[in-house]
């Protein structure tokens, strides 16, 4: 059984659209060339600067978390390797928009060079900077959804203004994964799931 298979199997896959994409867009093109025996195994991997490409069982349970749906506008804070920015594009198919944050210019290209195996750059669904991810992108606001996949001690309030209104932000905080909803502008439901570790949040300051 592959991995995929096993994620469906242990109930942390379920919607559609997900397992769609994880079946579609291989682990194996968004790793470093040592590691890609180790591509199926569900632990994270190192991708050079101190960064990893996250556990896929992890990844299932945020795109859970997170909802996302074809046509939806959305930003992928602490991108690394691209892995997740391409599922998000796959998910959002030629209607929607998915714009990558990494702050590390080197892992800024090589998330670039994975994501282009799947043509979504140049078919104009995926824009990738090279930024401060806790400012976010205050010129491409709103998003319906906002993934985060490092760690932050409080969600910067840069993104909670550049969530819509009934969109859906899921970032690690603290000792686990937090999935925040804006209801208004000024008030948010947030549900907290302990035990997971990630990297931390890099910002500028």
């Amino acid at each position: 059984m592959d991995l995929t298979e096993e994620l469906i199997k242990n109930n942390y896959l379920k919607t559609p659209n997900i397992i769609s994409a994880f079946k579609k867009i291989k682990r194996s093109d968004f790793i470093l060339e040592e590691y890609k025996n180790e591509s199926e195994g569900d632990y994270p991997l190192p991708i050079g600067y101190g960064q990893t490409i996250s556990q896929p069982l992890t990844v299932a349970f945020m795109l859970e978390l997170l909802q996302p749906r074809q046509g939806d506008k959305i930003l992928d804070i602490g991108s690394g390797s691209g892995w997740t920015t391409a599922l998000l594009a796959n998910i959002t198919e030629n209607k929607g928009k998915v714009y990558g944050i990494e702050i590390i210019p080197e892992l800024k290209e090589f998330q670039k060079k994975n994501i282009n195996k799947y043509n979504y750059t140049k078919k104009g669904i995926v824009e990738i900077f090279c930024a401060d991810g806790t400012k976010g992108l205050s010129d491409k606001k709103p998003f319906d959804k906002i993934l985060v996949s490092a760690m932050s001690n409080k969600i910067p309030l840069a993104l909670k203004d550049q969530l819509k209104i009934g969109g859906r932000m899921v970032i690690p905080i603290s000792d686990g994964i937090s999935l925040i909803i804006k209801k208004t502008k000024d008030v948010f439901d947030e549900k907290h799931y302990p035990g997971f570790s990630f990297v931390p949040l890099v910002g500028k300051n």
